[in-house]
């Protein structure tokens, strides 16, 4: 319920209201695993993914939390004895972080670790005074570090040299003293609190000896199966695409088992655990994939075409990435990366205009229609969830999740049993009314829930809307659903049609 964030990306996301008391829990202390994707927004992590030892675009975070009860001494006495006694991490291989003003971590650090002044470095940035976002709890941290050896390149947090490998950040204790209220304004919380955080991944990879999380047995059979696909394995030149293959499959997993499915706009919805939804798994990245490879085919012979007079340092015209994005269905950051190699950027300002004159066409061309008038609704959610895919071509049943529910010509977050409306999904085997054929009608089911669809519209152009009535349990955003075709009655119309 956090309007500020599209992804859980930090493991105390579930607790922002305890910290600045306007929640109360049932207790003082929390440990937590809790699944984060960094993939956008301020802690954005997906252009690093690959290229380091380190970054992943999903993750999960363990975390132990005082709210009001413990703080730095205890944080940092539990830290040391986990790592230390039972991770049995060298002690002499350790390293931290503080903000260059906290006097009290540092005097922690040296009570209870050992540390001389030269194992304790004081970082004057952000680096070490944690936020959220713009707003929300932050407090200043302290990072644990583990020196891997001089055979991998890198240097202290600090340094020149820090965005290297050697150096691995495994730990935040994060020391929640204040409240950020506006950007100019900062607030001391109610109660002094702490908030850290652990790499599931970056442990793994410590505790099995290996250089890189990519090696670690999380994801060494991801890469062994691209391997096994492609014929070859991974070299000097292309381990970083084998890394984002393994990230990005992993990330897509878990995000569309919580029903975060592929969409233009936004985040998508909410779901069931990932055993319950590997059907919906595997069908959804296999059209993806399917889709998108004639995407790339296509949209690279273009990009090669325009880009061809272009030398390192140049800048590559922003309507003609907006064009391969709205025509070809191209993606900015697909462009980007494609670009990157030969040292070329894209002039983001004029994709940002040409994106923005699209939207201002488009939303005119709507309002000029006659169905404006009466359906206002459907433009907006065209714009929010993109285009329904289509799947009737192929089959007459399939998974899908629900992304919008309308009743009386305004959206809603449920449908109950006895209630008629239309909703929308991801995507659908359901034929939508068109080119003088009827729609078709069928049969949703999912866990405890039953929509009857009596009618199919096609909405702003490629919206699929399944209209009927609820005939058990509730329907909401996000609900996971089996999709059934009426066989018997599509057979009929094709015949006649």
């Amino acid at each position: 319920n956090d309007p500020t964030l599209m992804f859980t990306n930090a493991g105390m996301v579930q607790f922002k209201n305890v910290f600045t008391g306007v929640e109360k829990r049932g207790y003082q202390r929390a440990t937590t695993s809790q699944k984060c994707v960094r993939a956008g927004g301020k802690h954005n992590d997906l252009d690093n993914v690959g290229y380091t030892a380190r970054h992943l675009t999903f993750f999960e975070m363990l975390g132990n939390f005082s709210f009001g009860d413990y703080f730095k001494e205890r944080a940092i006495e539990l830290a040391w004895n986990l790592i230390t006694r039972d991770f049995g991490l060298k002690k002499d291989k350790l390293l931290v972080t503080v903000y260059h003003t906290d006097d009290e971590a540092a005097g922690y650090w040296k009570k209870i670790a050992g540390f001389s002044d030269d194992r304790i470095i004081r970082i004057p940035t952000s680096d070490n005074f944690w936020a959220m976002g713009d707003t929300g709890p932050c407090g200043p941290c302290s990072e644990i570090f583990i020196d891997r050896g001089e055979h991998i390149w890198g240097g202290p947090p600090g340094s020149p040299e820090e965005d290297g490998d050697r150096f691995l950040e495994f730990w935040n204790l994060v020391f929640m003293q204040y409240e950020q209220v506006t950007k100019e304004e900062r607030v001391a919380l109610p109660r002094p609190s702490i908030d850290t955080g652990m790499g599931l991944e970056r442990m793994a990879c410590i505790l099995q000896g290996v250089e890189s999380v990519f090696e670690t047995d999380l994801f060494r059979h991801l890469i062994d199966a691209a391997s096994s696909a492609l014929g070859h394995g991974p070299n000097a030149q292309n381990v970083a695409s084998y890394r984002v293959i393994a990230d990005h499959l992993r990330s897509s997993a878990f995000l569309i088992a919580d029903g975060v499915l592929p969409s233009n706009e936004g985040r998508g919805y909410a779901y069931p655990d990932l055993v319950r939804a590997e059907k919906l798994i595997e069908e959804t990245l296999q059209l993806e994939e399917t889709r998108f490879r004639k995407t790339l085919v296509r949209g690279l012979s273009i990009l090669d075409e325009k880009s061809a007079g272009l030398k390192k340092g140049d800048m590559f015209d922003g309507d003609t990435a907006f064009t391969l994005y709205d025509t070809y269905g191209f993606p900015l950051d697909l462009t980007q990366d494609a670009l990157k190699s030969r040292g070329i950027s894209v002039d983001q300002a004029s994709f940002t205009d040409a994106m923005n004159r699209q939207r201002e066409k488009a939303r005119a061309s709507w309002a000029g229609s006659g169905e404006a008038a009466t359906e206002t609704i459907w433009f907006p959610l065209r714009e929010k969830l993109g285009a329904t895919e289509f799947l009737g071509y192929e089959t007459e049943s399939a998974e899908g999740a629900v992304t919008a529910l309308v009743k009386d010509g305004a959206e809603v977050d449920s449908l109950k049993a006895g209630e008629s409306g239309a909703i929308v999904l991801n995507q659908t085997p359901f034929y939508a009314e068109s080119g003088g054929q009827v729609g078709d009608i069928g049969v949703l089911t999912g866990e405890g829930v039953k929509f009857r669809v009596t009618d199919m519209q096609k909405k702003a152009g490629d919206l699929f809307v399944h209209v009927g009535t609820v005939e058990q349990g509730t329907l909401k955003a996000g609900t996971a659903l089996q999709l059934e075709v009426d066989h018997a009655r599509r057979s009929s119309i094709r015949a006649n049609h």
